[in-house]
């Protein structure tokens, strides 16, 4: 028999656990940045766990036990148990509607004691193994677009209950699972639509209601002029375009309206229109009601007595640009001590970063996360199974759409929307969902030369 040491370190690769821990320790630094105060001794701080960054290494240490049994199970238990746990995230997304709390105007937490178990981040680890069973199985033809449409399902399922829990922001990561659907054979068809969508949604936005639509009427007549002489050939081209004419004047006209008005909250529509420079006036009290009712809880006031609209993203930018260079010095940048900027240790960690280590470090931490992604990407690219590519490809997405996301936030090239920075921002449940998405592909990858299914 032999040791458990050789047991575990047989095949695995050490490049992407080295990763980990490098970004988990920036993160602990980070955190320690924004809360130290000199008032109290560290041992006092760590040993009593009443900050953030004592709780944060308690997690880490949970999560690096769990780490550890990840690699010493057989690859074969991730596959047999694949639809399970898929089911299993399921109900707990389901379970938060009966026994989860709201924190910040969202109710999707679940308390667990130590800590709140969030149901809709945990959630993307059993959506990319459930992803990868699918699409691994023999009998998965991915040329038909049943199959398509089954495996976008399971995708975006987790996201159509975590927008009902007031958690649109974690929703929309559930996006970045087109990727290995596209790297699987998913059309670009399907990526030109969403695209489409996307640009189409930012411009009902940013234009007139009815001047948006004589721009689509008049692309519409424009495109049946250069179409023209294939829409004789064949008559389908002209359906084509006469349903994509009504459907984006039903997504300007309806669906639009309606997502901002029915199933985005007030702030958040605030949020995206200051994001393009537009004044957003609530339709209804109610609505203007739970805009200062969400005021009220962010606590900072502008000079006017009125809550400042994107007070985090200005004092981001304060921080950020106060770095500088080369920054300001760990423990030394006047906006994070002064604690300006609301969530540092969440959504804004970048913020303390940037202005502790300037643009120099900021820089370092991007690039330690694209060598991080590269690394995944070519470990995905080695592996022999569908499943462990499929998964691999997974597990790149959803980090990279975190870190796009969360930077973007800070700097306010994104509205705010409450995606945290992968091992970096404070949280046990995204430190948790990240160890395990990582580990369970570093064990999957010690047995790249075996076709799972």
């Amino acid at each position: 028999m032999r040791p458990q040491n050789q047991i575990i370190s047989k095949g695995i690769s050490w490049w992407l656990p080295l990763f980990y821990l490098l970004l988990v320790s920036i993160g602990i630094v980070a955190i320690f940045s924004v809360e130290y105060r000199p008032e109290a001794t560290l041992l006092q701080t760590i040993t009593g766990l009443k900050t953030n960054y004592s709780k944060q290494l308690l997690f880490l240490a949970i999560c690096l036990v769990l780490a550890t049994l990840i690699l010493l199970t057989d690859s074969k238990f991730f596959t047999a148990t694949s639809n399970l746990f898929y089911a299993f995230g399921i109900v707990l997304l389901l379970a938060t509607f009966v026994v989860g709390k709201e924190i910040n105007g969202s109710h999707s937490w679940i308390p667990l004691g130590f800590m709140n178990l969030q149901p809709a981040e945990t959630c993307k680890i059993f959506v990319a193994l459930a992803l990868a069973k699918y699409l691994s199985r023999m009998e998965t033809d991915f040329r038909k677009w049943q199959t398509h449409a089954i495996a976008i399902g399971l995708s975006l399922a987790p996201a159509a209950f975590s927008i009902l829990q007031n958690e649109t922001g974690l929703a929309l990561v559930y996006f970045a699972f087109f990727l290995p659907l596209y790297r699987e054979g998913l059309p670009p068809a399907y990526l030109i639509v969403g695209a489409s969508a996307a640009v189409l949604v930012v411009a009902a936005v940013l234009i007139e209601p009815n001047t948006l639509f004589f721009i689509l009427t008049g692309l519409a007549v424009l495109s049946f002029l250069l179409l023209r002489r294939r829409i004789r050939r064949n008559k389908n081209v002209l359906l084509i375009l006469v349903g994509a004419y009504l459907l984006s004047v039903g997504v300007q006209r309806f669906a639009v309206p309606f997502l901002f008005e029915k199933i985005m909250q007030p702030y958040q529509v605030e949020r995206i229109m200051s994001m393009f420079g537009k004044d957003y006036v609530p339709k209804d009290a109610k609505a203007a009601e739970a805009l200062m009712r969400e005021k009220a809880k962010m606590g900072k006031i502008g000079k006017d007595g009125k809550k400042e609209e994107n007070y985090n993203v200005k004092q981001s930018k304060i921080a950020l640009g106060s770095g500088g260079l080369a920054g300001k010095g760990f423990l030394k940048g006047a906006v994070t001590q002064g604690e300006f900027v609301p969530a540092q240790h969440t959504d804004f960690i970048f913020t303390a970063l940037g202005e502790s280590f300037g643009f120099w470090g900021s820089t370092l931490v991007c690039l330690i996360y694209l060598g991080m992604l590269m690394l995944i990407l070519g470990m995905a690219e080695r592996q022999r199974s569908t499943f462990s590519r499929v998964y691999g490809y997974s597990v790149a997405a959803i980090i990279f759409f975190h870190v796009v996301v969360n930077i973007c936030m800070t700097i306010g090239m994104a509205p705010v929307i409450g995606i945290p920075l992968p091992l970096i921002s404070y949280g046990g449940s995204s430190l948790l969902t990240f160890t395990v998405l990582i580990f369970i592909f570093v064990r999957l990858d010690a047995d790249r030369q075996v076709v799972l299914r």
